[in-house]
Order: C-alpha cells, then structure tokens, then sequence
C-alpha cells in the first residue's frame, strides 16, 4: 500500500513541477497559447537565417510574430463560419509538389523536414490552414475584383506617357497603422511611433531591421521587403512616388487609411519583353471508358500511328480516328499554341518534337494521343500580351489594396485581449 502512495506522490510532484502553459492572447473566443507563439518564433528566426536576414530583438521579434499568430486566427476563424476547408487529397497533392520542386520524393522530403527540427505531421496542418487562407482571400478579396476593358486602355495610355514601363522596382516598406475612423489619440500615438522610427532612418539605423521591429505591414519580419514591382505593379499609392526616388532614398511619410508609410528604393533594372515561341500541331485523341480500356486505346494508336509512318495522311486519320470532335473536322489541327497552353503532360511531348515528327503514343488527362508538329514560329504577341499583363497587374494592385483594407476591417472587429508577454 505504502509502494503504490509512493507512486502516486510521485506522478503528481511530477505533474505540478511541469511548467503550465500560459494563455499570452485571446482572439474573439480562441486562445493563443506561449508554446504557439514560441514555436512559431523558432520558425521565423530559422527563416530569416537561411535568407540571411536581420533578426530583431527578442521582444520586439515576440510581439511581430503575436500579430501574424492574430492575424492568422482570426483568418481561420473568418474561413470556418465560410465553410471553407481542405480535403486531405488536395493537402497531400500540395504537399507533393512542394517535395517535387526541392527534387525530393515524399520520403526524402519528411526525413529533411525532420532532420531540420520540423514534425512533419505539424508541417503538413501549417500549409493546410496556409491553403484556408489563400481560399478564403481569394473568396473574399481577389474574386470580387474587376478590371474592366477601360482601365486597362486607360492604363496602358499613362503608361506610354511615362515611356519606360518596363522598369522594375525593389522596394521596403514600413507601415504604421491605424483602425478605420481613427480617434485623435490613436493618430497622435501613431505619429509618435512614424517620429522614433524617422529618428532610427535619420541615425543610419538599417531600413530592413527597423521595418522588422517596427512595422505593422504585412511583410514586416521579411525587413519590409516588397520584391520586385514594374511600374504598372505599384500600389497606386506608392506609383506617382517610386520613380522619383533615388536607389536607396527613403520617401516622405505618405498617408492612407491604413497609415502612415514610408517606402525605400533598393534597386532598380530594366526589363525587356520576349517574343512567343509558338507551335502548330495536330493530334488524334482515343478516350478510355468502360469498354475501352487503356490497353485497347493505346493499341489502336499505335496501328494509326504505323500508317501514318508508312505514308497515310495524318489529317484523314484525324477526321476518320480521332475523338477531339472539334479538332477532328480539321484533320485534328490543333491552330497556334503558346505555352502554357495545353496540359504539361501534352505540351511537354509536342515540344520535344522536331517539325513534321509524329510523336510516340502517349497518355494525358484525357486520352491517348499521338501528336504530329507541322510548323514553330516565334509571334510578336506584343499588344495581346501587353494587354493581358496590365489586366493582371491592375487586378493585383486592386488586391493587395482592397486586402490591407479587409485585413484591417476583420482586426478592427475582433475582440483581442493581450495577456502579459
């Protein structure tokens, strides 16, 4: 009796030693919790090492991860009353890829995650919620954008008066936010932190670590980074700015409904526009189904492929064989192609051929195909392409500024209480 009290006198000294767990936010009805914040901090610091960038202090890297944890929850939060979720089949798909563009197999990639100090299983619900988010900004933000053909002929006009549309801008960025119909007081608080950190810029403090430490932006602890912007790519805030800029000059503060920022010139180059390298093919297309088997399908093109070989013509095949209705009347003529057209698994085969080889027989999301290339050409696609590309860069622009709003109006809203750090 005295050997099992033992025990139990043990196991519970045992549990009360153990350090508790201490709830350091609290975002609408959930918690975040120190051991989230401090895993989530080793994250970030393993990160910036690897691109070798500046780490903040301790406490001021604390709090700037606190306010992505936030951000983040109240997102997941947003995309749970949507009904947004992820399948497991399109978690382990991306996930897939992500191991194939490191040229590592599923295997390859756990033990390297692993090695590194990552769980896996940890890893796998972190690109989870991260495909929530993207999800949810799409539902919320980038599909109610819309660029209508004016703005597109209205943009391209500004920019043949600017000349140079193809320079290219690195920029940082600090913002200092402030909510939606601020009060005085949340103003002046926020002029006197834009006043230290113009006093940090003015000392010869680096723009990267005080953005890091000081930043409400969105790319805060990447030191601000905005990447390379063209012209047409700038929030419409910072266009009429940036080009006036010097490399390395900081701008004046320039105030917006989120705040007041201030946004450095790291480089700049020009680019240059290349010609379209496209193909005209044609193909012959068998589909499976439940009396043709694949074994049938492929079978069945490689005969048409052997009277091809000896001399019938492909375009009479096409008409006769194929089961493409709307390329099968023009002898399976498939017109101009540029890349990225077609499936991968169909362009990658059409570009290994020379002009006039028929391809071997080979299976795609649709069928069997066999593939013939008559003719490659490299089109000046210049007016289609600048078209389309300011229609991107023009959505992309109203995105990023219609989600800073969005992200700030879900802040606003929420109810988050700070618990000491």
């Amino acid at each position: 009796m005295i050997k099992y009290l033992l025990v139990g006198l043990l196991l519970a000294n045992s549990v009360w030693a153990a350090p508790l767990d201490r709830i350091v936010a609290v975002v609408n009805n959930e918690i975040i919790l120190d051991s989230e914040l401090v895993d989530m901090e080793q994250t970030v610091r393993q990160q910036l090492r690897q691109r070798n960038a500046a780490i903040p202090s301790s406490d001021i890297l604390r709090r700037q991860v606190l306010e992505r944890l936030i951000m983040q929850k109240l997102q997941l939060q947003r995309a749970e009353m949507s009904g947004i979720r992820v399948a497991d089949d399109a978690l382990n798909a991306a996930v897939r890829q992500i191991a194939e563009n490191n040229n590592l197999t599923i295997r390859q990639f756990r033990d390297a995650l692993e090695s590194d100090g990552y769980d896996f299983t940890e890893f796998r619900e972190t690109i989870r919620e991260e495909m929530i988010i993207s999800r949810l900004r799409k539902s919320e933000v980038e599909d109610s954008i819309v660029v209508s053909e004016r703005e597109v002929d209205n943009f391209l006009a500004t920019q043949n008066l600017q000349g140079d549309s193809e320079q290219a801008f690195r920029l940082l960025h600090i913002l200092v936010g402030v909510p939606d119909a601020p009060t005085p007081e949340q103003v002046q608080e926020a002029e006197k932190k834009l006043t230290v950190i113009q006093d940090l810029l003015a000392e010869g403090g680096e723009f990267s670590e005080i953005a890091a430490g000081y930043s409400d932006g969105q790319n805060a602890l990447e030191g601000g980074d905005l990447g390379w912007r063209k012209q047409a790519e700038l929030p419409t805030l910072f266009a009429g700015v940036v080009p006036n800029l010097s490399v390395g000059e900081v701008s004046d503060v320039i105030r917006s409904g989120s705040g007041f920022h201030l946004i450095k010139l790291a480089e700049k180059r020009s680019e240059e526009t290349h010609l379209v390298k496209q193909t005209k093919a044609r193909h012959i297309l068998i589909k499976t189904n439940e009396l043709v088997t694949d074994e049938a399908a492929e079978k069945r093109l490689q005969q048409l492929r052997e009277r091809i070989l000896n001399g019938e013509d492909f375009a009479e095949l096409a008409k006769a064989h194929s089961e493409d209705t709307g390329s099968a009347i023009e002898g399976g003529s498939l017109g101009w192609t540029s890349p990225g057209v077609m499936v991968p698994e169909f362009e990658e085969v059409m570009n290994s051929l020379a002009e006039g080889e028929v391809s071997d027989v080979f299976q795609s999301r649709f069928g069997w195909h066999l593939i013939q290339v008559e003719e490659r050409r490299e089109q000046n696609m210049a007016d289609e392409f600048k078209r389309n590309k300011a229609r991107e860069q023009l959505k992309q622009r109203k995105v990023e500024e219609e989600l800073e709003s969005w992200l700030r109006a879900m802040r606003d809203e929420a109810y988050i209480e700070y618990r000491e750090l």
